[in-house]
Formats: C-alpha cells, sequence, structure tokens
C-alpha cells in the first residue's frame, strides 16, 4: 500500500469512452493508494437496456436517471471526504451528463436537460484532475465484448465514436481544468505492470489548467 498523498490533488476522475477501462484503473490505484473510491452505479439505472434496444423512447428517461443518480452520489461522497487524510479517485466526472446528453437526446429535449443540469451543477465540486483514458473504436468494442454485459453487446461503432467526440469538443472548451488525455491504444494496465506505473506516475505530477496529451508508448 502507498499513501494517497503520493498525489499532488485531492479529487482525481478518471474519464474515457465506454470500455476504456477507467473503472477498473480507479478501483486499482484507489487500492493501492488508499484513495476514497467513487464508482459510478451505472448498472443500477433500470432504463438502460431499454435505451439499448430503443433509444429514441427512452433516451431522456435514462439521461435524467443517471444524472440524479450521479448527482446524489457525488454530493453525499464528497460532503464525507476527509481533505487532509485522503485522496479522492472517482471513474466518472459529472459533466459526463451533459456529453451524453447532447449525443442522445433531439434539441428540444437537450435544451431542457442542461436547464435542469446548470442548476445542479451550480457549485458543485469540480475534480482538480480530469484523467481521460482514449483507446481506438475497435480497441474499446473489444472490450465490451470480452466483458459480456448483455445490455452493451449491441452498441455499434459510430455510437463510441460520437461520444469520443463529444468528449474531445469539451475538452477544447475548457480551459479552468487540468485535463490529461493518455492515448492507451491496446495497452494493458492490468497485465502489464510498466502501463500501471506508466499511469500512476502521471498522476503525481502537477499540471497547469488547460489541455494536455501524452501517448503511453511515447
Amino acid at each position: 500500500m502507498q499513501d494517497s498523498t503520493s498525489f499532488p490533488y485531492r479529487f482525481i476522475a478518471i474519464e474515457g469512452n465506454i470500455g476504456a477501462g477507467k473503472t477498473t484503473l480507479s478501483s486499482k490505484i484507489a487500492e493501492e493508494f488508499e484513495c476514497k473510491l467513487i464508482l459510478e452505479q451505472f448498472s443500477d439505472n433500470p432504463f438502460l437496456p431499454f435505451f439499448y434496444d430503443n433509444p429514441e423512447r427512452y433516451a431522456f428517461t435514462v439521461e435524467l436517471f443517471f444524472m440524479t443518480e450521479r448527482h446524489k452520489q457525488l454530493q453525499t461522497e464528497l460532503a464525507q471526504r476527509d481533505l487532509f487524510q485522503e485522496s479522492i479517485i472517482a471513474d466518472y466526472f459529472f459533466l459526463k451528463t451533459l456529453l451524453f446528453a447532447k449525443n442522445n437526446l433531439s434539441s428540444e429535449e437537450y435544451r431542457l436537460f442542461q436547464r435542469l443540469f446548470n442548476i445542479l451543477n451550480a457549485n458543485f465540486p469540480k475534480p482538480e484532475l480530469l484523467l481521460y483514458l482514449h483507446r481506438p473504436v475497435e480497441n474499446l468494442i473489444g472490450n465490451i465484448r470480452k466483458r459480456g454485459r448483455s445490455y452493451e453487446q449491441e452498441i455499434e461503432a459510430d455510437y463510441l465514436q460520437k461520444i469520443q467526440q463529444a468528449y474531445f469538443d469539451f475538452f477544447k472548451s475548457d480551459t479552468n481544468l487540468p485535463i490529461l488525455i493518455v492515448d492507451l491504444g491496446d495497452a494493458d494496465f492490468i497485465q502489464n505492470p510498466k502501463h500501471y506505473q506508466f499511469l500512476t506516475n502521471l498522476l503525481k505530477e502537477k499540471y497547469p489548467p488547460g489541455l494536455h496529451q501524452l501517448s503511453i508508448n511515447s
């Protein structure tokens, strides 16, 4: 075990597309560095399987459920944190709510959703560092198939590409937060200790606000 004071950040969010490995990496780092771990409870969304079968009908419902549950979880977990004793690692960033909604909702639905989001997001704690795990879409599909969640098996490459673009559009527009994009390719940070060490070493560095891009093979 290592102490979470190894990181110059008290709140780190690890993001990525579906199948990028953000939950696995968050859990591994939290265990090794004794961080407080916040994992998104996506499997609790009862509308998710219906959404993948009929996106147009269930998009607003599924996104509204995600938003309220994410807000409730983060509000509870962050209120209980000890700023002097532990870092927090979360496998999602609350703003992802808006990015997915923009991709999945009609323009009229999105305008309403954005109003609700802005109310919940006002004065909400933001992570001090956002680590984004980037993988090619074909690698994401391979990971999705491998983990075998039945309701994810029909996700198409085009959908993943749109989500990826939504993240990149946000990264270009936000200059207030240090955002670290790491191109993982087909790297395996579970089976390859060097890949995992590369990522944890990145979290020990201090980054100015703005976009920073690296490759795990560089």
